[in-house]
Parts: C-alpha cells; sequence; structure tokens
C-alpha cells in the first residue's frame, strides 16, 4: 500500500516563520486559503493581533443602549439604565469610605498656596494627593486634574501640578510639561485663574508606581483573576476622588471641572459619565467611535495600556461617545489634534456626531464644544489651553 505523505501545524507554522516577512504573509495569505478550501479556518492566522474575523465581530456591535436607540424614552430612565450597566462593567463596586482628610504639607506661591493631602481614595489605598488652593476666603470653583498615560510612569499627578517637593520629579515633569504643554503646568494656570484644583497619581504612577510598560497586560490580567478589574479600579477611584473635593470647605461643589490630556481626557468625560460631583469637562484628545479605533495600526490594538481603559463587555452596549453622554446635558468641551496618529478622523467626526445628538436632544447643543484643531497632533499647547479655560470660566465663573 502506498504511503500518504502529510505534514503537521506546526511545521507549516515554522516553515513560515523563517521566509522573509512578504513571502511569510504570502504563505499565510496562501495556508489560509488552504484551510477555506478545506472547509476549515486556519488558527494561525492573525494580523496585527487582531483575529481574522474581526470585521465580522465589529458588524455584531450595534450598541443597543445608546440613546440612539432610545430615542422617545425618557431621558432620566436612559441615564440611569445606562449608568447602571457602565458600574456593573466595572467590576469594583461602590465604595462609601470615609475619606479621611488631612493636610500634610502647604506652603504659599503667589496667588495660592500649595498643598499635600493624604485621602482614603479607595477601602484599599490611601495616597497623597497634590493641590493649589487660591488666596482669599472661597469658596472656590474647582478643578479635577486627570492625568495622562505616555507611558511615563515615574510622574502621575506631576505632569499638571508643578511639584515643589521633589527636584528629581521636577526636572521629569518640566520636560513633560514642554512636551505635551507649551511648557506650562495645567494646574498651576488654572490655580492662577482662582480654580482650586486637585491631582492624584491612578495605579502605576508616580508614588503609587513600580510599574513598566510590558508589565501592565500582566498587571490587568491579575486584577481579572482577583475578580476586580484595573480600568474599574481607575474610574471608581476618579469618582471617589470627585467626591473628595466637593467635601473641602473651600470648594464650592456645585462648580468642579474635569479637566484631562489624552488618557486624562478618556477619564475626564468618564468621571462625568459616572459622577453627578462634575458640573463641567475638558478633554484634550481622547475621544472616538470604537469601531474607527479598531483598524490597523492603532495604539489600541497593542494591548498593554488600553487596558486602563478597558472594561470587558461594555461594547456590546454602548459605543465610547455614549458613555462619555452620560454626562449631558452639562456642559463639555473636545478637543482634537487633526493630525492626531492616536485617533482617527473618522472615528472622531462619528464620535462627535453621536454626542451632538444627544445634547441637541436636550435642547443643550450649546452646551457641547466640539473641536478639531488643524495642523495639531497629540497635544494640549498653549492656544488650545486658553480656548478651553475661557470655556470653562464662562460656565464655572461667577
Amino acid at each position: 500500500m502506498k504511503r500518504r505523505g502529510f505534514v503537521t501545524l506546526p511545521a507549516l507554522a515554522l516553515a513560515s516563520s523563517q521566509l522573509p516577512a512578504p513571502a511569510a504573509r504570502a504563505s499565510a495569505a496562501a495556508d489560509a486559503a488552504g484551510f477555506a478550501a478545506a472547509g476549515f479556518e486556519s488558527p494561525s492566522v492573525v494580523e496585527g493581533n487582531m483575529p481574522v474575523f474581526a470585521e465580522q465581530l465589529k458588524a455584531e456591535l450595534d450598541f443597543p443602549l445608546a440613546w440612539a436607540s432610545r430615542r422617545g424614552r425618557n431621558f432620566g430612565a436612559w441615564k440611569r439604565q445606562a449608568r447602571a450597566k457602565v458600574e456593573e462593567l466595572l467590576w469594583q463596586p461602590v465604595d462609601r469610605s470615609p475619606f479621611d482628610v488631612e493636610i500634610v504639607d502647604e506652603k504659599a506661591r503667589d496667588g495660592y498656596r500649595q498643598r499635600q493631602v493624604l485621602f482614603n481614595v479607595t477601602r484599599h489605598s490611601r495616597v497623597r494627593a497634590t493641590m493649589l488652593v487660591p488666596d482669599g476666603p472661597g469658596p472656590f470653583p474647582a478643578a479635577l486634574l486627570l492625568h495622562d498615560h505616555g507611558a511615563k510612569f515615574d510622574i502621575g499627578k506631576e505632569k499638571l501640578i508643578e511639584p515643589w517637593y521633589d527636584d528629581t520629579r521636577l526636572v521629569s515633569a518640566r520636560a513633560w510639561s514642554e512636551k505635551y504643554f507649551s511648557g506650562r503646568f495645567v494646574g498651576n494656570e488654572l490655580a492662577s485663574r482662582g480654580y482650586a484644583v486637585l491631582a492624584v497619581d491612578a495605579l502605576g504612577w508616580g508614588d503609587r508606581g513600580g510599574l513598566a510598560y510590558d508589565g501592565q497586560q500582566a498587571l490587568a490580567a491579575n486584577f481579572f483573576n482577583l475578580g476586580s478589574s484595573l480600568a474599574g479600579l481607575l474610574a471608581r477611584e476618579d469618582v471617589r476622588a470627585a467626591a473628595m473635593l466637593a467635601t473641602l470647605p473651600e470648594i464650592d461643589e456645585r462648580r468642579i471641572a474635569a479637566v484631562g490630556f489624552s488618557m486624562g481626557a478618556y477619564r475626564a468625560w468618564q468621571v462625568a459619565a459616572l459622577s453627578d460631583d462634575i458640573a463641567a469637562t475638558v478633554a484634550a484628545c481622547w475621544m472616538t467611535g470604537l469601531k474607527e479605533m479598531m483598524v490597523p495600526g492603532n495604539n489600541t490594538l497593542r494591548g498593554q495600556s488600553a487596558f486602563y481603559m478597558l472594561h470587558p463587555g461594555l461594547y456590546r452596549y454602548l459605543d465610547i461617545p455614549d458613555v462619555a453622554s452620560l454626562a449631558a446635558p452639562r456642559p463639555m468641551m473636545l478637543l482634537d489634534g487633526a493630525t492626531d496618529p492616536l485617533f482617527t478622523p473618522a472615528g472622531v467626526a462619528v464620535a462627535y456626531a453621536k454626542m451632538r445628538a444627544v445634547w441637541e436632544s436636550q435642547h443643550a447643543g450649546h452646551r457641547l464644544r466640539t473641536t478639531i484643531w488643524p495642523e495639531l497632533g497629540h497635544v494640549f499647547v498653549r492656544e488650545m489651553q486658553d480656548d478651553a479655560f475661557a470655556w470653562l470660566d464662562r460656565r464655572l465663573r461667577r
């Protein structure tokens, strides 16, 4: 009897891996065609960290809890239902631990005081935050400042409030400020305008460091194994920080803004969606439609930092701008750069249109400001800041 020859799948994979890149891609495509002809999918065809059926998965996402799908229903009831779903998928229980705020350092600066405060951001974590409080009797309008990611973990809160307590962090923070903020510290600029500001390190940054870029995915996986969520913790801590800020005697609890850049912008509109303590939001350079973000080459497809913004299962119910729209009809300003490599123009346009429809449905279109800055990329430079702070003044300054 004639012996049949065969090649194992591992052998095929090994052979392809030894080919030059173009040849390897051609080989993979040929393999895929062969498997398809045989009636089953190749287990080895993954392009850009995406499965070969990614487009089919995207097509199945119809965001049934979006306001666009619930038009004609009570807006308040929609917000309660949609927020409840987001809260469920945070995998972080509501935390009502006492904040137990303690001022551990205070120094005078021109026009305001610099403070370091300790407080319980959750039942598990007592953190050091920085504050700037204007001189005078108050109560003052305030801003919760949400720092970015940037794969730079040695500083967190120091990216937004100039550190007076650590020379090493000061050098690092000034370099970051030059790179993204025209040499300004956003918090110090707001304090000079009469706002009290608060900044807190997210888990992994600054005082809460010890994280490297390639450790993020493992950290997130370990949270999942513990029945919890890294992204959910980030969201819960930001809600708690807003709530703590509202309790301070110097603060007008009705005039608290959330302000952030990059991942901080994501955090800003997210906390506005989940917290009634936020009266207005400024979010620079983080808004897109989910489907338009999940395209070849996008940074999100690498994993790692994406886990700080990944709530498992959420997008089966709501698109990214749908979540941000839970803040409606409160004032919100979104700024994006036309040349930002992290977000496609199509994704930004889709998101802006969805959000515009929500605010206008509540006769509050004038409270939503969306701006795409031509010739600017992933930055929050002086001219963007000046525009944003003037807008914020009109909403929160008396």
